[in-house]
């Protein structure tokens, strides 16, 4: 019986394409439900596409490739409609109402079934043909999910204005925090050699309608403002133009002392502000719809306005300043951290920021982290959002998974993003959610956004871990609509990437779901935050103390002693509390009324603390490891069943770091409980997993080569 299953097994995969993951979620294999696949041939059979644009050229491009895998025929398509035209597409359609198309700015569309009987007309149209484009991979998603279309009647206008990747690239190709090869530019042989990566990069995120792209990493490099690299920006700029995305630097403070030969970058030195202006004049001869510089300033060694007794606002005004003229933004990033600073870190970023609410230029927004330590596996909301209320403040979630497992983990993050963006600040009463700032809608902020730090590199499937490529979807999802729901994108993206077969789509659409509050109960439960490795971030290690800034510890984070564990933000404690809205702080500063999920990282608790479970907080720590394992077990279990209905080369890859990540989860319970009981000193209950090795042996372990450092 098992030579016959396996033997089934072998010759269903056989009859299946090899899949390397290259063409993420724009597969467009044959449909294979047989009554839609007829609807669809049937309402595509003539084609109307007017305009003759490079964007409407890529809409006409993208249906003929799309049309031509999922229906098995090339569709005929024409620049006039005629009498037996079944799909129209253009812009400003004169079968719309001018009212109807007045709602949808410069990006929105509108997918409608017009007339009736053989007169039926499905019409694709927005005011623009970037419109036009979304509205066709809009289109061609309902056929990749095998949704009816025989009556249309969508409009859809993205909640905000930018929608972006923050690249942690560098010049030379590696990847700050990348865990899939190399950066896809290769600046050596830009501007000579497009490769058609940088091409298949654009489709794919206008298929999700992302914007812009930030291109080089925010620990910035004043070489990318030279000559020779703004023709290699302009050969970039030139070919994501046509799919609607901007591109942006990162602009290095001291570029002015670097590549300018000033003595100083003080931005309240008319020299300083000549080169800046210069400089961006430069840069928009070549890349006329450049969308604006990316700063990392005062941070983690950056230079910055505060290097010449300036604030913020005063170093991003005088960029906002010299690139208003053209139209062009500035972005300043509030992740910033002293060691000179004695106070909470999770307080820093507010207490320099708040000050200077109001006092930044219109065309300057503030981008602020999801948390306000750095991008944890779970933490609270910022409590930026909702503090300033006269300055666009833009949404940084990180998509790379630095502190999530890397690339070894299957950790789907759309959860924590809605789980921020749902989180509510009531700073202008209940209901005031964290999306509410970040699209603007709260204060009236036309200027608004979401970024993610990208997870894309060389790797032959752009995310190494294929269902990492479900990140880079989900975040581009919500900055479109940040209403939709974690299941219905991972639904989206398990059909269009994988099958259809709706045993499938179910089993792996729970498995994704559930798979980030696994990986938080074996890393880093109930509030527990920042107890990895120093440097790499790869692994546990919550013992570390000895690093010279107190900040890159994590035994400042967990604050074990014999006493207890956790770190007090309360009023007794650093009133990190003191900083959030009091109606979004009041169920978080009682620990009998905090949710346990943020329970350690705002309170400090004796090892006997009882927890809703009626377990102390030990044996609850205790279970919530040993969960975490067994959860991935789960994932295992699931993949080992559901996997085999998709093809054999991902099924194998995703088995093998499934295998990964169980190791590393028992790795993270064993080494972390170890650590703690040293200080609890009560046993580990013998229901639960018991560590393989001492916790010296963990604390040897030593990782040199680890990724994306």
């Amino acid at each position: 019986m098992k030579i016959y299953s396996l033997l089934l097994l072998l010759l269903f995969h056989s009859t299946l394409k090899a899949e390397d993951g290259y063409r993420l979620w724009l597969r467009y294999d044959r449909v294979t439900n047989s009554r839609l696949l007829e609807s669809y041939a049937r309402q595509t059979r003539s084609i109307a596409l007017t305009g003759n644009t490079p964007t409407m050229a890529l809409a006409e491009k993208e249906l003929l490739t799309a049309l031509s895998g999922l229906t098995g025929r090339k569709p005929e398509i024409t620049r006039q409609q005629g009498a037996t035209t079944t799909l129209l597409i253009e812009t400003a359609s004169a079968k719309l109402s001018k009212a109807e198309l007045s709602t949808l700015g410069d990006e929105g569309f509108i997918i409608k079934t017009t007339g009736t009987g053989a007169g039926q007309v499905l019409v694709i149209t927005a005011n623009t043909d970037r419109g036009v484009l979304y509205g066709v991979f809009h289109f061609l998603r309902l056929l990749q999910t095998q949704e009816s279309i025989a009556s249309l009647n969508i409009r859809s206008v993205p909640r905000m204005k930018l929608r972006m990747l923050n690249h942690w690239d560098n010049l030379d190709r590696t990847v700050e925090r990348g865990y899939a090869g190399f950066s896809i530019w290769n600046w050596h042989t830009l501007p000579g050699y497009i490769d058609q990566r940088y091409t298949d990069y654009a489709r794919a995120n206008a298929s999700l309608g992302i914007n812009g792209t930030v291109l080089t990493n925010v620990n910035a490099n004043a070489t990318v403002l030279t000559p020779p690299y703004l023709q290699k920006v302009k050969a970039l700029a030139d070919t994501y133009r046509p799919y609607g995305i901007k591109v942006y630097l990162t602009a290095r403070f001291s570029a002015p002392v670097e590549s300018g030969q000033l003595p100083t970058a003080d931005p309240l030195d008319p020299r300083v502000q000549l080169w800046w202006k210069n400089k961006i004049s430069e840069i928009y001869a070549l890349v006329p719809d450049f969308g604006g510089f990316l700063v990392k300033a005062n941070s983690e060694g950056q230079p910055g306005p505060q290097d010449y007794h300036r604030n913020h606002a005063e170093g991003a005004n005088m960029l906002a300043d010299a690139i208003a003229p053209f139209k062009g933004i500035v972005i300043w990033r509030a992740f910033v951290y002293s060691a000179e600073v004695s106070d909470d870190r999770h307080k820093q970023a507010y207490n320099e920021f708040v000050p200077l609410d109001g006092k930044f230029r219109p065309n300057v927004l503030v981008q602020v982290k999801n948390g306000a330590i750095d991008f944890m596996p779970r933490e609270p909301f910022h409590p930026l959002f909702g503090a300033m209320p006269q300055t666009p403040l833009l949404m940084e979630f990180q998509v790379t998974q630095e502190y999530l497992g890397q690339g070894t983990h299957l950790v789907y993050l759309a959860p924590l993003f809605k789980e921020c963006l749902d989180s509510d600040t009531y700073s202008k009463g209940k209901g005031s959610t964290v999306a509410k700032v970040v699209d603007g809608s709260l204060q009236g902020h036309a200027l608004n956004g979401m970024a993610g730090v990208a997870n894309i590199g060389t790797d032959i499937n752009w995310t190494g871990h294929p269902f990492g490529q479900a990140n880079w979807y989900a975040l581009g999802r919500l900055a479109w609509d940040h209403q939709l729901s974690a299941a219905a994108i991972a639904e989206e993206w398990v059909r269009m990437s994988y099958t259809n077969d709706p045993g499938f789509v179910q089993e792996i659409t729970r498995m994704m779901l559930a798979s980030r509050e696994t990986m938080v109960q074996y890393m880093n439960p109930i509030g527990l935050h920042h107890i990895m490795a120093t440097g790499h971030h790869y692994g546990p290690a919550p013992w570390i103390a000895d690093l010279s800034r107190p900040e890159w510890n994590p035994v400042y984070y967990h604050r074990a002693d014999s006493a207890g564990i956790g770190f007090d933000r309360t009023s007794s404690g650093s009133n990190a509390l003191g900083q959030y809205h009091p109606g979004a702080a009041a169920t978080w500063a009682d620990p009998d009324t905090c949710p346990e999920e943020y329970l350690l990282w705002f309170h400090h608790l004796p090892w006997q603390h009882r927890m809703k479970s009626g377990r102390s907080l030990w044996n609850e720590l205790c279970h919530q490891y040993n969960q975490g394992v067994e959860g991935v077990a789960r994932m295992q279990e699931t993949w080992e069943k559901a996997g085999k209905k998709t093809d054999e080369q991902r099924y194998r890859q995703v088995k093998m770091l499934l295998n990964i990540q169980h190791q590393e989860a028992k790795w993270w319970r064993d080494a972390c409980l170890l650590y703690f009981q040293t200080f609890s000193r009560q046993p580990i209950p013998a229901v639960y997993g018991q560590p393989e090795h001492s916790l010296d042996y963990y604390k040897t372990l030593r990782f040199p080569y680890a990724p994306g450092n």
